[in-house]
């Protein structure tokens, strides 16, 4: 008879252990009296987001002295911080409005591995830009046919399509660890440190493999950008000419800026096999490569480069006639 209880006690736990269908996201909600000034920042940070990329998308496409390969991987970085944005901050801006932030198992996964996926493309692509651009400074002679239109497309395809099974491999083995107790993520996203917190048992093989991922999808590229740049600034100062060391520098500036605050603030969050920081810590890091270093982009990209303000200059004259 003893044999048959335990053997329903295990069954019993077992069951709630897998039919966990649901999961809480606390979000913001240890401050009640802010929210509502919290969904205004987070909405005009939002809509500033996406009226600047799809600026940068628009004039990238439309204006004749952008069709390079410099600009065409601007283009693309543009359309996935849009789509990264969105895969987080309209969830968020819900929650703060019905505090409630309750997410099915399934919509949980499915943020967790797009906000992977995204946020890896922007990794792999800035990677790329950089590479562009030690081309085009480095060996100028050649740029135009090692960056030929053919050569740009397969770099950017293969971004896509490195990072697409890793992030859903890596999805899987986290939503296939078994979660029991508690619901509540304290977070305002489905990411990755957070939700181990909630698995059940040992889950350091699981860390162990995100680990990996992270020094393939962050500190790869970021070395290749490392690399990349310091050939870059080895070349302009052998230039003995002021204007073209100016030039290149400006072009080069806007980039560097980009890849310090994003691989700055990630690397915090997914370089750490068993993360020690606080969650309201992470909350906060989390809200900088999110919403903060997004907004920035579109608009370091356009104040620190004397080609896009010079096509957005033409594109508003001629929309003002």
């Amino acid at each position: 008879m003893q044999i048959h209880d335990d053997g329903v006690q295990i069954k019993t736990e077992k069951s709630n252990i897998t039919t966990m269908m649901e999961f809480i996201l606390l979000g913001f909600s240890d401050i009640p009296n802010f929210q509502w000034i919290l969904f205004g920042i987070f909405l005009v940070l939002y809509l500033t987001i996406l009226m600047c990329n799809s600026v940068i998308v628009l004039i990238t496409r439309i204006d004749p002295t952008l069709q390079t390969p410099m600009y065409f991987f601007l283009n693309h970085f543009s359309i996935v911080e849009i789509c990264y944005v969105t895969v987080t901050i309209p969830r968020m801006l819900t929650d703060l409005l019905s505090q409630k932030g309750h997410i099915s198992f399934i919509a949980c996964a499915s943020q967790m591995c797009l906000v992977l996926l995204f946020g890896g493309l922007e990794c792999l692509l800035l990677a790329v830009m950089a590479y562009d651009r030690y081309v085009a400074i480095c060996n100028p002679l050649h740029y135009g046919l090692i960056m030929s239109p053919q050569v740009c497309v397969q770099l950017v395809t293969a971004s896509w399509a490195s990072g697409v099974p890793v992030v859903i491999g890596q999805t899987w083995q986290v939503f296939s660890l078994p979660f029991c107790g508690s619901t509540t993520i304290n977070h305002f996203f489905c990411d990755l440190p957070p939700v181990f917190k909630l698995a059940c048992g040992d889950t350091f093989v699981n860390e162990i493999a995100v680990f990996a991922v992270a020094v393939v999808f962050i500190m790869v590229p970021f070395l290749l950008i490392v690399v990349s740049y310091g050939k870059i600034i080895s070349n302009i100062l052998k230039s003995r000419s002021t204007r073209g060391r100016a030039k290149a520098f400006s072009t080069c500036s806007s980039h560097l800026t980009v890849v310090v605050l994003f691989y700055g603030t990630a690397s915090t969050t997914y370089l750490q096999p068993k993360p020690n920081q606080s969650e309201e810590t992470g909350k906060l890091i989390s809200l900088f490569y999110t919403v903060l270093i997004p907004t920035l982009n579109p608009i370091i990209y356009t104040l620190r480069n004397k080609d896009i303000t010079v096509a957005l200059r033409k594109l508003l004259s001629k929309l003002s006639t």
